[in-house]
């Protein structure tokens, strides 16, 4: 507790190398321990990286009660279980309908005519979107680009990243559901 003590005294007077050290330390059991909870390497990779940012960012601010062990274990546990109650929410979210016509694409006209209603539906929905909310999806759905990436290309943070994308899937979900129920 005490070596905890020191370590968060040094990093609160912005010691990089006490930062740095504690980074190296914590960094891979925290990112396996994400990843046992996310399933998702990338994502478990984009928590533990803004948890150390956020830490730094807010270090004279920082107040640890128990050991730092626990407070970054605590940190990606509850990160981890958010991501993946968010993802299950929409998943539950989206219909099958849509999944049946993205996965089926069948010789049957009227399954296609649907599926490229719908993929019109979901690009003027896009472009009604602001253009950096719609940039930023497009760039995670179709360029396959994890939320630390987009970040840095738009010098972002992860965090506002992620709820343009959470805002975009909203609309999204939203107008498919509008052209489900008039099928």
């Amino acid at each position: 507790m005490t070596s905890d003590l020191m370590t968060l005294l040094k990093i609160r007077e912005g010691n990089i190398e006490a930062f740095e050290n504690l980074f190296r330390e914590f960094y891979s059991p925290l990112f396996f321990f994400s990843v046992t909870i996310t399933g998702r390497g990338d994502v478990s990779e984009d928590i533990v990286q803004e948890l150390f940012y956020q830490i730094w960012k807010n270090r004279g601010k920082l107040l640890i009660v128990k050991t730092i062990k626990s407070y970054l274990y605590g940190a990606v546990k509850n990160r981890s279980l958010q991501y993946t109650q968010r993802e299950r929410a929409r998943n539950i979210g989206e219909s099958s309908v849509v999944k049946e016509m993205i996965a089926d694409r069948s010789p049957d006209p009227q399954h296609n005519l649907e599926y490229i209603e719908l993929d019109e539906i979901i690009g003027k929905t896009l472009k009604k979107m602001p253009e950096r909310r719609a940039k930023i999806f497009l760039m995670h759905r179709e360029e396959d680009k994890k939320y630390s990436e987009i970040a840095n290309a738009l010098s972002l943070s992860v965090k506002t990243v992620e709820l343009e994308i959470s805002k975009a899937l909203k609309v999204l979900r939203r107008e498919i559901e509008y052209y489900i129920a008039a099928i």
